[in-house]
């Protein structure tokens, strides 16, 4: 069981709706979020219905990326039938678990997100920035579309889903077989479901304070 950890009391603050709100969540959520949670390797028979699906675009695209560029496309990988698709693509490692869960994402970047940028960042010429720059496009695609896929992960861990992230797989063969005759790219893949927490390894050891960060 986790232990209770105790800080200062919240001190009130307003959202964007005008409305106060606390300056941290509670323990709990913390501990469903980062503390207990774990990468999944294996999997209840529960199903992720579509509407949760949807809810989870609706929170995880909230998170800021650069201009609001949103270059992040989640395909949730659900039939038996796409699944077969997948399947030849994935690493022996990868395969059986991914094959198991109910949903495997393939988190992506559309490389002309920039073309959407009168819409998503209309109060200057955004698009202009990317103009014939295509090192500068890949690696702003790149990095918010990674960004982006952190977000599912936090957000799907917080409306009480199970993640297992993983690369391990032919992103070549995967962009021919899901994103043909588009500029998206493969990133990462990320099941989703409620995993079979008995078959969990102890958790790996993570750095110190001191070992990752410094305080200037």
């Amino acid at each position: 069981m986790t232990e209770t950890r105790q800080r200062p009391g919240p001190k009130p603050r307003a959202n964007g709706r005008g409305e106060e709100r606390s300056e941290a969540l509670p323990e709990r959520c913390l501990d469903q979020i980062f503390r207990d949670a774990r990468t999944q390797n294996a999997w209840l028979d529960r199903e992720v219905p579509d509407e949760l699906l949807h809810e989870l675009v609706d929170l995880l695209k909230l998170g800021p990326t650069s201009a609001n560029c949103s270059p992040a496309r989640f395909l949730f990988v659900k039939s038996r039938e796409a699944k077969e698709r997948l399947k030849p693509f994935l690493s022996e490692g990868n395969r059986d678990k991914t094959m198991a869960a109910p949903v495997c994402t393939i988190i992506g970047y559309d490389l002309d997100f920039h073309e959407h940028l009168p819409k998503l960042f209309p109060h200057t010429d955004a698009k202009s920035w990317f103009a014939g720059k295509e090192q500068k496009i890949f690696e702003t695609a790149f990095r918010n579309g990674t960004l982006q896929g952190a977000y599912l992960i936090i957000a799907a861990r917080a409306l009480g889903l199970d993640c297992g992230p993983m690369s391990g797989f032919d992103n070549a063969g995967v962009d021919r077989e899901f994103f043909s005759s588009t500029n998206i790219k493969s990133n990462f893949l990320c099941s989703l479901g409620h995993g079979d927490a008995s078959v969990l390894f102890p958790r790996s050891p993570r750095f110190s304070f001191d070992e990752m960060a410094r305080i200037l």
